[in-house]
C-alpha cells in the first residue's frame, strides 16, 4: 500500500525543510521529493516526539492507556524506566510493563532499574541484584540501565553497584545517571564509570560542568520538578547534548499535553527549530540506539503532522505507518492491539489497619527536627522547631504549619514511623497515598491523628490509592495495579485525581500539587530530610537521624 502526504517536510537530520511529498510504502518511508505549488498554509510533517526519561507509573496509567493519551500530542515513544513498579513487584513488575506495552502500537523503550531498592534504609517489595540486572540487560526489550541514583555507591565503589555498571558496559547498553547537585571531583569520578545522562540538573552552571564530563542533560519538566526554564539556554549552546523529558507526569497534566508543550515553549522563546526538534527525536535516537524513524528513506513511518509552527496543533500521528491519532476522528482503535486482562492485576499489599494510638509521639525533648517542603520541589530542608506538646504527646501545630507525617510499611506488618513536616499549610484534614517514591510505602500527612489514620486506612482498604479525609468526608482513588496504577483510561483517572487534588489544595494554602509533593517526602536520595518506613533520614549525610533535638 502506497500513500502520499504533501506539505512542509522537516528533515531534522539534514536541517532543512522540503516543500514536497512524502511517500509511504509498506509502512516505510519510500521517498521524499520536492514539489512546486505547496501552499504556505500547508501542514508541517516531522518526526514524532520522544520523552527521553519517564516513569509511566507516575501517570497512574497502564502503558496502553498512557500511549492512548500522549499520541494526541505527537508523542510516538518514550524512554521508560519501570523503577516504581520494580520496587513493588521486582522482575514480575518489569515484565508486566513490557508485556502491556507490547499490546500497543507505540514505541516503549524500557530500561532495567539499577536501584531496587533505592537504598537499604527503606523497605521495598523486591530486590534486583546484579545477577537480575545482568539478565535483563541481555534482553532485547531492554535498552539501557536505568538511573543510577545510588551515586554514593558509585563513588565508594560498592561491589553490587559496580557489577551492575559492568553488566551495562558488557551488553553495550547506555547508563542513565541521577546525580542531584553532584559537582566537582565527585561528578568527574561518577561520569568516569560510563554514566552518560542526568535529569536532576536545575541550574546552568551544574549542567555545563556535567556536559564537560560527557553527560547528556535531560531537560526535565514534569508535574513536580520543573527545570525547563532554567536550562532553556542549553538548546542553543549545546544542542547535541540535551534531550527533553518529563520524569513524572500526573494524569491531569497529561490531559493538557506532553513533550509538544516544551517544543512550543522553546519555539515561542525564539530558539532554532532544528535545535529544538533534535532534542525530541535525533538526540534520543542516537544516544539510546532506538529504532523509530526520523523521516529518512527506509525508516519506519513514524511521523506527525501539525498545522503550523506557532499553534503546533497535532493533526495526525503515525506510528509504524499506521495513523494512530487523527484530530478530527480521535484515537484510532488500531492503537491498542489487545484488550486488558483484568483478571491479572499484580499487586503486593500486606499493610493492616492502624489506630490513633499507633501514631502517637511521646514527648522527649522541647525541640524536634522538622522536614520543610516547598511547592514544586523534590528537595526539602531540615529545620529545628519547638514541639507542640499536649498531654505529654507531640501534636501537629497548625499555627506554625507543622503537621504530622506518617510512613507505613505496606509490605510487612510493622510499626509506622512518625515525624513532622512544614510547608503543607493544612488547617484541617489529611491525605494519604501508596504512590511514595521510591519504595511506595504508604505516606500520609494531616492535622489530627483521627483523620491521618482514616486516610491511611482508606488506602489499606483499597490495597493502594490516594485518599483524603476532612471531618466526615472520605474520598479515594483506587490504584489496583501495584498500588500505583489504575486500569481505567486517562480521562477517568485524571478526573478523579483532579477532584481529589482540588480538595487537597483547599486544605492547603501553600501547595499546588499536595499529592505530588507528598509522594516525594519518602524519597531518601533527594536531600535534605525525609521519612522512610524505618525512620527519619538525613539525606545529606546518608544516615538516620533522631526526631528530637538533644
Amino acid at each position: 500500500m502506497t500513500r502520499i502526504f504533501s506539505g512542509h517536510i522537516i528533515d531534522i537530520v539534514n536541517k532543512k525543510i522540503i516543500d514536497g511529498e512524502l511517500t509511504i510504502k509498506d509502512n516505510k518511508v519510500y521517498s521524499i521529493s520536492e514539489k512546486e505549488g505547496i501552499s504556505a498554509d500547508a501542514p508541517y510533517i516531522m518526526a514524532g516526539f520522544i520523552d527521553s526519561h519517564i516513569h509511566i507509573e507516575s501517570s497512574m496509567l497502564l502503558p496502553r492507556n498512557f500511549a492512548t493519551q500522549v499520541v494526541k500530542f505527537g508523542t510516538i515513544g518514550v524512554v521508560s524506566d519501570p523503577h516504581e513498579i520494580a520496587n513493588v513487584l521486582g522482575m514480575q513488575g518489569i515484565e508486566y510493563m513490557i508485556q502491556d506495552g507490547k499490546n500497543v502500537n507505540f514505541h516503549f523503550y524500557n530500561g532495567t532499574p539499577s536501584c531496587v531498592p533505592a537504598t537499604s534504609f527503606e523497605t521495598s517489595g523486591a530486590i534486583l541484584n546484579s545477577e537480575d540486572v545482568d539478565k535483563f540487560l541481555g534482553n532485547e526489550d531492554i535498552y539501557f540501565l536505568s538511573e543510577m541514583m545510588n551515586y554514593p555507591g558509585v563513588l565508594f565503589k560498592d561491589k553490587e553497584v559496580m557489577q551492575k555498571i559492568s553488566s551495562a558496559i558488557k551488553h553495550k547498553k547506555p547508563i542513565d545517571g541521577h546525580a542531584p547537585s553532584v559537582v566537582g571531583e565527585d561528578i568527574k569520578e561518577y561520569s568516569s564509570y560510563g554514566i552518560t545522562t542526568d535529569h536532576e540538573c536545575s541550574e546552568i552552571k551544574e549542567a555545563l560542568e556535567k556536559i564537560n564530563y560527557g553527560i547528556k542533560i535531560l531537560i526535565r519538566e514534569g508535574s513536580a520538578a520543573k527545570n525547563f526554564d532554567n536550562l532553556l539556554p542549553l538548546i542553543s549552546s549545546h544542542p547535541k547534548d540535551i534531550m527533553f523529558c518529563s520524569d513524572d507526569k500526573h494524569p491531569d497534566d497529561l490531559l493538557l499535553g506532553h513533550i509538544n508543550l516544551l517544543v512550543k515553549r522553546a519555539l515561542l522563546a525564539g530558539y532554532n527549530l532544528f535545535d529544538v526538534l533534535r532534542a525530541t527525536s535525533l538526540n534520543p535516537k542516537e544516544h539510546y540506539n532506538l529504532d523509530f524513524g526520523l523521516l529518512q528513506e527506509g525508516d519506519n513511518a513514524d511521523f506527525i503532522i501539525v498545522d503550523n509552527l506557532q499553534d503546533f496543533n497535532v493533526l495526525s500521528t503515525y506510528i509504524n505507518g499506521v495513523e494512530v491519532y487523527n484530530r478530527k476522528t480521535g484515537v484510532n482503535k488500531e492503537l491498542v492491539l489487545n484488550e486488558l486482562d483484568t483478571k491479572v492485576l499484580p499487586n503486593k499489599f500486606n499493610a493492616t489497619y492502624l489506630s490513633e494510638e499507633d501514631i502517637k509521639v511521646k514527648s522527649e525533648q522541647t525541640k524536634i527536627n522538622v522536614i520543610e517542603c516547598f511547592d514544586g520541589e523534590l528537595f526539602t530542608k531540615s529545620v529545628q522547631c519547638e514541639a507542640k506538646v499536649e498531654n505529654n504527646y507531640v501534636t501537629s501545630d497548625t499555627s506554625k504549619d507543622i503537621l504530622k507525617i506518617v510512613v507505613l510499611n505496606r509490605y510487612e506488618n510493622t510499626k509506622p514511623q512518625v515525624a513532622f513536616i512544614k510547608g503543607f499549610g493544612f488547617k484541617q484534614g489529611a491525605i494519604a497515598s501508596s504512590v511514595s517514591h521510591d519504595s511506595h510505602n504508604i505516606v500520609a500527612v494531616g492535622v489530627s491523628d483521627k483523620e491521618i489514620v482514616e486516610a491511611i486506612n482508606l488506602v489499606v482498604e483499597n490495597k493502594g490509592g490516594i485518599s483524603l479525609v476532612c471531618n466526615t468526608e472520605k474520598d479515594v482513588l483506587p490504584l489496583q495495579i501495584a498500588g500505583l496504577m489504575s486500569k481505567e483510561n486517562c480521562e477517568i483517572v485524571a478526573e478523579k485525581y483532579k477532584e481529589l487534588n482540588s480538595k487537597a489544595k483547599n486544605l492547603s494554602n501553600s501547595l499546588q500539587s499536595p499529592y505530588m509533593t507528598l509522594s516525594f517526602m519518602a524519597l531518601l536520595v533527594i536531600p535534605e530530610l525525609k521519612l522512610s518506613d524505618k525512620g527519619l533520614f538525613d539525606s545529606k549525610n546518608f544516615k538516620f537521624t533522631e526526631l528530637f533535638v538533644k
